[in-house]
């Protein structure tokens, strides 16, 4: 890849790191519900924008129509109240890194899901230390007996779950442009989750300038203009270059964790993430693939 791409990769993971930051901030005024609604409802709102904007066609039927708000709610909705519920008890940087858990659900779901991709040793391999890297993340809360925070990484992990079963499910939808479709999925993950968040938490009053900021941030920002850009970038580069944002967003949420909000980092944080890390890197395979190719190489004779 150019280094245009890899900077915009970079960028991107930086700012999806950066969204658990914000999910936090927002934390202090909002319930965790609202949190999702608000991030959807800005973030289909910024896609929309677009979609007018460049004149994309949008042909919906009704069956389609329901189909795309079940698709929003587990892409978006879900994922996104999923990580400020657990917010409410863990640190921004330790969500961050359970994220980067979805490839290892993906490999998962994909194996068991018809017509998708199966497991190979490597990537079961990968599944296993991602895994391993949740216990690590674990211990210091299991160790203090601090159950909630215990069961808010559990509650967090359901995010990267709803993500593993999206990404199979969106083949569904594969003959609409993707910018389209996130419009759309966003639009039924606004219709689904506000009535459940004022429900329970009511209607949201906001008075403080930084969570409207937040808002505005983690919404036109981090979802809408991030997914342009994703989409954008997509075809140039190729899944598995593009996936090395998977990388870098827990970096981000970890590091601005602890500058930014003063979080706690623990050796456990450090070794779990780097436990997901080496997961990730099985699972992806380019590096195992080129030590081999370099070791078959060697053992080429020469002359």
């Amino acid at each position: 890849m150019s280094l245009k791409y890899w900077l915009v990769i970079c960028i991107l993971g930086i700012g999806w790191g950066m969204s658990f930051m914000f999910n936090a901030i927002l934390l202090r005024e909002l319930g965790p519900l609202s949190v999702s609604m608000g991030r959807v409802a800005f973030g289909a709102l910024g896609c929309w924008v677009y979609v007018i904007g460049a004149r994309l066609p949008v042909r919906l039927s009704g069956a389609r129509a329901m189909g795309l708000l079940g698709f929003g709610a587990l892409s978006y909705a879900g994922p996104f109240a999923f990580y400020a519920l657990g917010q409410q008890h863990i640190a921004s940087g330790v969500a961050g890194i359970v994220n980067a858990t979805t490839p290892a659900f993906a490999v998962i779901v994909s194996h068991f899901w018809p017509g998708s991709e199966r497991a190979t040793l490597l990537k079961s391999l990968g599944v296993v230390c991602g895994f391993m890297g949740i216990v690590m993340l674990s211990m210091p809360v299991l160790q203090a007996g601090a159950t909630s925070e215990f069961w808010a990484i559990l509650l967090t992990l359901c995010a990267p779950v709803c993500y593993a079963f999206s990404v199979n499910i969106a083949r569904a939808f594969r003959d609409m442009q993707p910018v389209v479709l996130t419009a759309l999925a966003l639009s039924g993950a606004t219709i689904a989750i506000t009535p459940l968040a004022i429900w329970q938490e009511g209607v949201p009053y906001v008075t403080r300038t930084e969570t409207w900021l937040s808002l505005m941030m983690i919404g036109f920002v981090l979802t809408s203009a991030a997914f342009i850009t994703f989409y954008w970038l997509l075809p140039k580069v190729g899944p598995t270059n593009i996936s090395t944002v998977t990388l870098i967003a827990p970096v981000s949420a970890l590091v601005l964790g602890t500058w930014v909000l003063q979080e706690a980092l623990l050796p456990e944080h450090l070794l779990g993430m780097a436990a997901i890390f080496v997961g990730l890197l099985l699972i992806d395979g380019r590096l195992i693939r080129r030590l081999r190719r370099g070791v078959a190489d060697k053992d080429q004779p020469k002359g």
